[in-house]
């Protein structure tokens, strides 16, 4: 959910300049979306078609300039896997509040909704565009 929201907020926002895209630290071998996620994406009028899962690389981490996590225990793994990458891995959720990091905790995670209610789905689809909201302010 989070590279069709920040893709789509950030053209809207006029920044030209930033390219998005999302990869995982499981190899889902090219599995498509959340059919849940994809749909609720679609009432909000954020495209998901075409959507497939992609493994993150060593190459990726290193070519790209920020790396955004929606847990500290995917942060961990990243920076475990790859520690040359551990100054651009940050957790999405506390640009909410501006552009400073704060020392992470469970507070500053997002939660995955899989598999969980509606109410998870649309939780999570607000703390992921508010952060980002706050993330291109700080871009």
């Amino acid at each position: 959910m989070a590279e069709r929201i920040f893709r789509k907020m950030s053209e809207k926002s006029g920044r030209s300049d930033i390219s998005v895209s999302s990869a995982s630290m499981l190899d889902m071998k090219g599995a498509p979306p959340d059919p849940r996620a994809a749909d609720f994406l679609a009432e909000k009028g954020f495209d998901d078609r075409g959507h497939k899962s992609r493994l993150l690389t060593e190459e990726m981490a290193a070519e790209t300039d920020m790396i955004l996590v929606m847990e500290q225990q995917h942060r961990d793994m990243i920076i475990e896997k790859y520690p040359d990458a551990a100054g651009k891995v940050f957790l999405l959720k506390p640009f909410y509040n501006g552009c400073t990091q704060t020392d992470s905790d469970n507070m500053n995670d997002i939660s995955d909704p899989y598999k969980l209610s509606g109410y998870h789905y649309r939780l999570c689809f607000a703390e992921i565009y508010m952060a980002i909201e706050g993330l291109i302010k700080c871009i």
